[in-house]
């Protein structure tokens, strides 16, 4: 099931997030669920890096953490790096412990559809199949064609 959103959804959902737990972190710098989360901190959002297998370590000056319901202070977006099979239970969680929670993100080659209809009744916005840094960077200007980023500045194209 392919999504059709908007850029100005998506936009949307950029601007108004704050904190955003990134559920499948990696603590390896090559890892894409490690340069995503990086990526965003630098961005200014509040990155809390959820993985069970390196609760209590700290990453990118976060204590990470076992599990979403250990997130104190909540959260506007669920970031989720987890193969496909493993959505439901996180959604299911994020609903329980985040009575505001804004947005279900679900990485690149990542999709629920019944695990996004339940949170979608629960007045939540989703996002599948996509990548919030990608996003960023096309949507407020920091890709050049091609996709890099180059880091000039330039009138040519």
């Amino acid at each position: 099931m392919e999504q059709t959103l908007s850029d100005e959804f998506l936009t949307t959902i950029l601007r108004r997030t704050k904190r955003i737990a990134v559920v499948g972190v990696s603590m390896n710098p090559v890892r894409p669920s490690y340069y995503v989360a990086r990526y965003l901190g630098l961005k200014g959002y509040t990155v809390l890096p959820v993985n069970p297998g390196h609760a209590g370590e700290r990453l990118f000056g976060q204590r990470v953490h076992a599990a979403l319901s250990e997130i104190e202070g909540g959260v506007d977006m669920v970031d989720i790096f987890r193969r496909s099979e493993h959505v439901p239970p996180i959604v299911d969680e994020a609903l329980a412990c985040f009575a505001n929670l804004q947005t279900i993100w679900m990485q690149i080659g990542v999709t629920s559809p019944e695990a996004a209809e339940r949170a979608r009744a629960r007045g939540v916005d989703v996002v599948m199949n996509r990548c919030p840094k990608i996003e960023y960077q096309r949507l407020f200007g920091e890709l050049r064609m091609g996709g890099f980023a180059t880091g000039v500045i330039s009138s040519k194209l």
